[in-house]
């Protein structure tokens, strides 16, 4: 045959009916996991082009992948920062603690089997105690009838499952789904992870999940876009991680609010693919939708590393959908020359805190901060990559060299089952293990707080660093006076040698065990096995071809699981006489609202996990966390049994809140708990993107100050009533009366960013409601 002929046969096309046009191309699966899931490139092409036509402009890279996967490219309106955008996202991702509650979801919109491919991940159920394998086997025992099951649930509505011990979520992800141009959406604030290999990856809660999973268009604020210009090149102690920490300096925690964080320029090439993936990973951090870095000859090669090849292949074809155009305008841009990047350390308490390495020590002197060092930590889905092992590993082979170890307590936490087979195969975990070493399993661990830590008690001031992207108070160990700072892997590793903030191993000394002094060098590593990976043990269990008569069994008994019932319905009526269950102070990240830690254990039990709520939110009437005056009793009281107090009476409440309310996590807990207790309305200065997207999906009324001043009117004693909620519209204010115990009232306007489809969430009770409405309609 010639070789057009045999192109065609391959493709499965009759003889004398071969279709050039439709051939072409090769199919690409997106994922070996998934063969017959095609990546569709010219899609992607065709609404890019729709959309550039009507726009008449150059197009960012974040824009083309967005505007690529619209529902309607000819009809959507689309104005940065403003409009709603109705998009088809290509997959979706959960992880075993949000992955819960989006499958009891998901089972109560009564439908058969997922839209697209979607996969669950066990990785935020295993603590932390003993090493890898112990605490595995532990974590098996004690979630068994969580992980049955998100097993059975998976296998009867089509989603793959990631076994317990195959490692976090986001580093699967980049090592099987994302690749260049995808829209991939996970029940996780880290999803963005995926950026690294050139896709638009975006943390949600789990109804937004549900409506991907269901096939109906997904709703997303049109991002605005931060362009990251990276000059020159990363060399010495500097590090991918550097940047972010560096961008998080220069935005703060909400500087990313509302847009896609996009890095451009030559400085691109000299960071590797798990190194972008660093990156975008923590600009949760920043409140970014997601960050991305336009495809290079860096994802080309993890790709192929990766067994991804022909995905390679194809995306060289289509690479000018893949990178911005030229002329493209930013937003905003913010140009960082990487020859010039010192290594960095933020925290503690705030990941947006920076500070060079150089400084950390003296400042730390300064604050009162705690300078010795009691444990290092490196690892977690931000640093686990080869690279970061191999580089970690750099620098703890000379420590040992001179005789050293870690004076601190030092973990390491392998991102996936193949990194920690191949750090096995090539060394690097025995080097690490001889420094003083524990290696964890692989999973979230200590970076979510699954960490039984007991070489502190609660309470005791002390200094960890870590590698991780997250530092708010009592994060890693549930103790508010562990002050965490985050920074590379390879600084984790100097630093713990050391055991003190003080040491800065740019220019600093340690003494040998031979009494010598010596100074470390800058760490070097291959960023990919120079041998292929070992992918060690076979963790994934595909969803059968039919998994209609799987049974997924629900105990009605269990203190773990919980099906689901309807939220009410709105009644029509303005909400009058709402208590204040509490005025909250400063920073209230979900950690406040919904803890972490031992709580993870109720994520698949809406009414037991509610007796977190808001236990770590600072009230603004006594400067105490979980307590607050309950207005029919004055006791005061732990504010889960107030909030369930207020319910049984029959009285709403509403939430006050700071700045950036609900920064963090994706955990939409945050949203349904103050929903399952009673709230209705939670007013602040300013909201999270994802928190402020889940509460409305359940129902709840996210308002924001039209005047932030008026914070301040508001009183913990007050009641409240919003108005006007028969006339509710897009862009129109509320009003708000304010009633005071003396009987005066005084009026503030209240602003929101509903728009149409989104009210009726309100007006249903919740998004489940209405996706139920509307398939009652539809038959």
């Amino acid at each position: 045959y010639s070789p057009f002929f045999q192109h065609a046969l391959n493709c499965g096309i009759r003889r004398y009916h071969v279709a050039p046009v439709l051939c072409q191309r090769a199919k690409v699966a997106m994922s070996h996991f998934e063969p017959n899931e095609y990546i569709n490139y010219e899609k992607l092409e065709k609404n890019i082009n729709i959309v550039r036509k009507r726009l008449d402009r150059p197009l960012t890279l974040s824009e083309k992948i967005v505007y690529g996967h619209l529902d309607d490219p000819e009809k959507q309106e689309i104005e940065r920062g403003k409009t709603y955008l109705r998009l088809r996202p290509d997959r979706v991702a959960m992880q075993d603690a949000t992955a819960q509650m989006a499958m009891l979801q998901f089972i109560s919109s009564g439908l058969p089997k997922v839209a697209v491919p979607s996969t669950i991940h066990c990785d935020h159920l295993i603590e932390a105690q003993l090493g890898g394998e112990q605490d595995l086997r532990r974590a098996k025992d004690i979630n068994q009838e969580v992980y049955n099951f998100l097993a059975t649930a998976g296998a009867k509505y089509g989603v793959g499952f990631w076994k317990p011990g195959s490692g976090i979520i986001h580093q699967i992800i980049l090592e099987n789904y994302s690749y260049p141009g995808v829209m991939l959406i996970g029940t996780d604030s880290h999803t963005p992870n995926g950026g690294g290999l050139g896709g638009v990856c975006i943390g949600v809660g789990g109804a937004d999940a549900v409506d991907v999973m269901a096939g109906i268009p997904w709703e997303l604020k049109c991002p605005k876009v931060i362009g990251v210009k990276l000059t020159g090149k990363l060399s010495g102690w500097s590090s991918p991680k550097d940047v972010i920490l560096k961008v998080a300096g220069i935005l703060t925690v909400k500087g990313g609010t509302g847009a896609i964080i996009e890095y451009h320029g030559p400085g691109v090439d000299s960071i590797s693919c798990t190194g972008m993936a660093t990156i975008c990973n923590m600009g949760a951090e920043i409140g970014a939708t997601t960050s991305i870095f336009p495809y290079n000859a860096r994802m080309k090669k993890y790709l192929g590393k990766t067994g991804r090849a022909d995905i390679a292949a194809l995306a060289d074809e289509f690479q000018q959908h893949l990178v911005p155009d030229s002329g493209c305008q930013y937003d905003q841009v913010i140009e960082i020359n990487l020859s010039e990047l010192k290594p960095h350390i933020n925290g503690p308490f705030t990941p947006d805190l920076a500070h060079p390495v150089s400084d950390i020590g003296a400042v730390a002197e300064k604050e009162g901060w705690p300078v010795d060092i009691r444990v290092g930590l490196i690892g977690s889905c931000t640093n686990s990559s080869y690279e970061d092992m191999g580089r970690s590993a750099a620098v703890a082979k000379q420590a040992l060299a001179h005789g050293l170890k870690c004076k601190s307590k030092f973990t390491i936490t392998p991102g996936s089952e193949q990194i920690r087979a191949t750090i096995e195969r090539d060394g690097y975990a025995k080097i690490l293990r001889e420094v003083g070493g524990l290696v964890l399993a692989n999973a979230c661990g200590p970076c979510i707080g699954q960490w039984d830590r007991k070489d502190i008690k609660k309470g005791e001031k002390n200094t960890i660093v870590t590698s991780y992207n997250r530092n708010f108070t009592g994060r890693n160990d549930a103790n508010p006076e562990t002050h965490a700072f985050v920074t590379s892997p390879e600084i984790v590793t100097a630093l713990s040698i050391a055991g003190t903030l003080k040491f800065n191993p740019e220019t600093d000394y340690l003494t040998g065990a031979d009494g010598k002094k010596f100074k470390l060098e800058a760490p070097d590593a291959d960023e990919l096995p120079k041998l292929e990976f070992d992918p060690g043990q076979d963790t994934y269990q595909y969803p059968p071809k039919d998994g209609s008569g799987q049974h997924v069994d629900v105990s009605p008994t269990s203190q773990r699981l919980q099906l689901l019932e309807p939220f009410d319905k709105w009644d029509g009526k303005d909400l009058e006489d709402m208590l204040i269950l509490i005025k909250v102070k400063g920073k209230c990240t979900t950690d406040h609202i919904s803890a972490a830690g031992p709580w993870l254990k109720f994520r698949g039990h809406l009414d037991n996990i509610s007796n977190n709520l808001l236990i770590g939110a600072i009230n603004i009437e006594n400067g105490k966390a979980n307590s607050v005056r309950n207005a029919l009793t004055q006791e005061f009281g732990p504010v889960p049994d107030t909030a369930r107090y207020y319910k049984k009476m029959g009285v709403k409440w509403a939430v006050i809140g700071d700045e950036n309310y609900g920064e963090g996590s994706s955990r939409e807990h945050a949203a349904l708990e103050p929903r399952h207790l009673g709230g209705r309305v939670i007013i602040t200065k300013s909201f999270a993107r994802i928190h402020e997207t889940n509460l409305k999906k359940q129902g709840l009324l996210p308002l924001t100050f039209a005047d932030p001043a008026d914070y301040n009117k508001i009183h913990p004693v007050d009641k409240l009533s919003i108005v006007g909620l028969a006339d509710f519209t897009p862009g129109k204010p509320l009003k708000c009366i304010i009633k005071h115990p003396n009987g005066s009232q005084e009026t503030i306007m209240l602003n929101h960013t509903f728009n149409e489809s989104q009210i009726e969430w309100f007006r249903a009770g919740s998004a489940l409601n209405r996706m139920k409405e509307l398939q009652q309609k539809s038959g």
